[in-house]
């Protein structure tokens, strides 16, 4: 969202000979809105959502339903409990494209308890949003021209093959049991859940385009607790069928229960590759199959498989498209701490650890302070379906995008950092070219090899 978007804000209060309606007026900001609909109209948007105990779902239908009726401000505050007007499902589709109200959501209404708190929140994530305007607009000129990179390998795509991506298909269960062990753990999810910047946009996704899953049958791979599932059951989908073969299923299974979605959301324990699913075909395959460096732990492998077996014609696998984005960083501290640091310990010379410590990449958050260079996405000369998960579908949708660079807000992934033992000299202005190679590793194909050409210099890394 940027501020181009928050400008279309409402709303004024207008007599006529029939009552009080709204009518459209631009307004500077969010914030701007919640204060004119308080102070002008008595109206506490707040106030209405706690009233009736709104989610984001219903919050989403009931600015749908003020923005396309005659309503009442003082009927809207006096509504009793029960059936209220805008349960119709007809009120999810937006009114207003890219309502920056709809995409406030309930979450920051809750955060505090005050108007006013509300409004601090708002000020600042319009603020934020400011700062970041510049960076979105470079990530969505990398996507247009990653998208139609993307369609030219599609379209030379051969489906049904996944070259060497079998590798993790091919694994026997006790092989693979540490991979799904460390997914068994609670705090892993409890991190994933609470990386807003990867969760909201799977919710805002699915959310805003209810026409993409209404009576659909939808395919989880991987489902950890079953977020991605339930937000699919309400976004319209007719079934869903949440797959995976960690421990933490088995809590999928009793949170799925307590949100009494039972009835639409079948939970298998097992790796899809291992299993049948109750249905021939499904329409749509949703999954967070990303890793370290978007490939690290091969799970895109499973994806893949599981569309060359189960996805209907004309299906669709969200996401559909993603990059990989290299950058240099001029961090010497960096350098220092970890690499240069054994030059000297304690008065020894420990240099020879240093072809043991470089080969290791780091997954760690960098400073957007210590970057050199502009992001440059990684041209793809090889498989096509690491990039591209092809999208099928004709429906038109809303797209929902984010990045996981250093000059955003930090996700859980953070960024993977390669340390050269000795550092190159660049001058202002120079163009860095090199080649990286990606490919798994043999001996366990969940991690990976990456490989830098730079200058005279190559240097394997490991990204176990």
């Amino acid at each position: 969202m940027t501020f181009a978007t928050i400008h279309k804000l409402s709303v004024e209060l207008k007599k006529v000979n029939l009552g009080i309606f709204f009518i459209f007026r631009l307004l500077s900001s969010v914030s701007a809105t919640l204060q004119h609909c308080t102070a002008e109209h008595q109206l506490n948007l707040i106030d209405l959502i706690r009233k009736h105990n709104l989610d984001d779902y219903g919050y989403i239908k009931m600015i749908n339903f003020i923005r396309s009726t005659n309503c009442d401000a003082s009927g809207l505050m006096g509504l009793p409990d029960g059936s209220l007007p805008w349960d119709s499902e007809a009120f999810l589709r937006p009114v207003l494209q890219d309502d920056p109200l709809l995409q406030t959501g309930t979450h920051t209404c809750y955060s505090g308890p005050s108007h006013d708190a509300l409004l601090q929140r708002t000020q600042a994530a319009e603020e934020r949003a400011q700062r970041s305007e510049e960076a979105l607009a470079r990530a969505m000129e990398d996507l247009h021209k990653l998208k139609l990179l993307a369609q030219g390998l599609v379209l030379n795509a051969e489906p049904g093959r996944s070259g060497n991506l079998s590798a993790v298909a091919e694994l026997r269960e006790d092989e693979d049991e540490a991979y799904f062990d460390s997914y068994g753990h609670y705090g892993i999810h409890e991190e994933m859940l609470k990386d807003k910047v990867r969760t909201e946009s799977y919710r805002d996704f699915m959310y805003r385009n209810p026409e993409v899953f209404r009576d659909k049958v939808v395919l989880d791979v991987g489902c950890g607790t079953g977020i991605l599932s339930m937000f699919a059951a309400k976004a319209g989908a007719k079934k869903v069928i949440a797959v995976d073969q960690s421990e933490i299923i088995y809590q999928a299974m009793d949170i799925v229960r307590s949100n009494q979605l039972e009835d639409k959301i079948t939970l298998i324990k097992g790796r899809i590759e291992d299993i049948n699913l109750p249905v021939e075909k499904v329409d749509i395959i949703i999954s967070e199959w990303m890793g370290y460096f978007l490939l690290f732990e091969s799970m895109l492998d499973s994806v893949l498989y599981a569309r060359d077996l189960y996805l209907a014609d004309g299906g669709s696998v969200y996401p559909d498209l993603c990059n990989i984005s290299l950058a240099a960083a001029g961090d010497m501290q960096r350098h220092q701490e970890r690499i240069a640091f054994w030059d000297n310990v304690y008065g020894f010379n420990m240099a020879c650890m240093k072809k043991a410590v470089v080969p290791e990449a780091v997954v760690e958050v960098v400073k957007a302070e210590t970057l050199i260079s502009e992001p440059t996405v990684i041209q793809v000369n090889t498989s096509p379906e690491i990039f591209s998960l092809l999208q099928c579908s004709m429906v038109p949708f809303i797209i929902v995008m984010f990045s996981t660079g250093p000059q955003v807000m930090k996700t859980h992934w953070k960024q993977t950092v390669f340390l050269l033992e000795k550092p190159l000299s660049v001058q202002a202005g120079e163009e860095l070219q090199g080649k990286i190679t990606v490919r798994k590793n043999k001996k366990d194909p969940r991690s990976l090899l990456v490989t830098f050409d730079l200058r005279d210099r190559k240097q394997t890394y490991s990204l176990q």
